[in-house]
């Protein structure tokens, strides 16, 4: 026994319906409306199409990146997409080569290692710190003497290669104060770089221990002090090792330095590029012209071999040599001998008055009243050459050679209103044996050649 049929409830009659009109019915459009798009995330979408993803299993595409421990985010060729373990055993070679991974710190999260981690934030960035520049050596107290002889020449000593400064060098006769010569300025003190008597008495001192010529006169002005040559030699090592006192040994033999006849000339303070620095102080000192005493065994015009002593007691041997301003300055020009720029171009303004060759006694007088008048005058920026301090910086290179400036005196004295010379700079060319190719150059000429060879690079 069957039940009979349930009717349907009657549709409304249409008589254009068709197959296609039924699930539309609702519709007055005539067009089909297309199924509603089923919404997706951006990360879906790029999951979806990377070239990895369709070998990724769809079960382990979760959106979490903390508690999915088969699953992270990493970055990608610029795209977003999701590594599980699957991916890294099946693609491996494509997945991690040449791929750098980066940790996202900031999430707290870490490369997939395929067990669970507890991540804590990274420790904050230090700041970078720059690693201090040690501080320049303080220069010591020096001071020189450009010795001049009877005959208007100026004597340099010849520095032997085991020299503790200026090795192999032509350099003035002079070094280091003692303490000896009397109280010594501190660094933080202004009189450690202005002339004063502990620098004229060291001077002398380093003279006489240097080169065996004792700059003194007799105590009642008869004229230069006579010393036997056995007392002199005797009296250098002495005075060298400190066992004897300068000034106490002068006075015995009755004689006084002759101090007031240094005349100041310039100041130079070594750059804070060298190891070694000194705050060396330049006198200028006139051998009488006549008188009795030593000027007959000053080596004018001659070499001498000079036995200089040592700290350790023995002898180091340096050539005494007087030669005129043009002489020494030739031989540098020609490299045959090594001068620093402090030396040549002291000679160098010097040599402008003294001429080369025989001249008679008047015109050598003439020639250092000369000069003379010059060492009490200034340079092109008003500064007396006796207050002059120059501690040479470099402008920069011109073919082929270091401009050095020399109106700048030295961080010591940055400040202090104190200057050196604007009027003029120095070219070298430095080498491993010491300074070659020495020029003193006009300052505005030097500017306006490196400003215009700049400009045509």
């Amino acid at each position: 026994r069957t039940s009979a049929p349930t009717e349907s409830p009657a549709l409304p009659r249409n008589d254009n319906a068709n197959a296609d009109s039924i699930p539309r019915m609702c519709s007055t459009s005539p067009h089909p409306r297309p199924p509603p798009a089923i919404r997706t995330s951006k990360l879906q979408r790029l999951n979806t199409m990377h070239p990895l993803a369709v070998a990724m299993p769809p079960g382990l595409r979760s959106l979490s990146t903390f508690t999915n421990t088969t699953s992270k985010l990493e970055h990608f060729s610029g795209l977003t997409f999701r590594r599980t373990e699957h991916t890294q055993r099946q693609l491996g070679h494509l997945a991690f080569t040449p791929l750098r991974y980066r940790e996202r710190r900031s999430q707290g999260t870490r490369l997939n290692t395929g067990k669970r981690t507890n991540t804590t934030m990274p420790p904050p960035a230090q700041p970078r710190t720059h690693k201090a520049k040690p501080p320049s050596p303080e220069p010591r107290p020096s001071s020189s003497i450009l010795l001049i002889s009877p005959e208007n020449q100026i004597l340099l000593l010849h520095r032997v290669k085991t020299s503790s400064s200026f090795a192999s060098a032509h350099v003035f006769p002079g070094g280091n104060l003692s303490s000896q010569d009397g109280p010594i300025p501190a660094p933080s003190s202004p009189e450690r770089h202005v002339d004063s008597p502990v620098y004229r008495l060291g001077a002398i001192r380093e003279c006489f221990e240097e080169s065996g010529i004792l700059l003194a006169r007799h105590r009642d002005g008869g004229g230069m002090l006579e010393v036997p040559d056995a007392e002199r030699e005797r009296a250098r090592r002495a005075i060298h090792s400190g066992e004897l006192k300068f000034s106490d040994w002068v006075k015995k033999m009755g004689g006084v330095v002759d101090a007031d006849a240094l005349l100041p000339f310039t100041r130079w303070i070594t750059p804070t590029t060298v190891p070694r620095r000194f705050t060396t102080q330049m006198y200028v000192y006139f051998w009488p012209l006549s008188g009795a005493g030593q000027d007959a065994k000053i080596p004018i015009g001659g070499d001498a071999m000079i036995p200089t002593p040592t700290s350790d007691g023995g002898l180091e041997h340096t050539a005494a040599v007087f030669q005129s301003c043009a002489t020494w300055l030739e031989q540098a020009r020609r490299n045959e001998i090594i001068m620093f720029p402090p030396q040549f171009y002291l000679i160098w303004l010097l040599g402008k008055f003294f001429e080369e060759g025989k001249v008679g006694a008047g015109e050598l007088r003439v020639q250092r009243e000369k000069a003379k008048e010059f060492l009490k005058g200034s340079g092109a920026n008003g500064v007396p050459w006796a207050d002059k301090v120059m501690s040479p910086v470099p402008l920069g290179m011109f073919e082929g050679r270091a401009v050095l400036n020399l109106d700048y005196p030295g961080p010591e004295l940055k400040g202090s209103g104190r200057r050196g010379e604007n009027g003029h700079v120095v070219q070298v060319r430095f080498s491993k044996e010491g300074p070659r190719d020495v020029e003193v150059r006009d300052a505005l000429e030097m500017k306006r050649l490196m400003g215009e060879a700049k400009g045509k690079l």
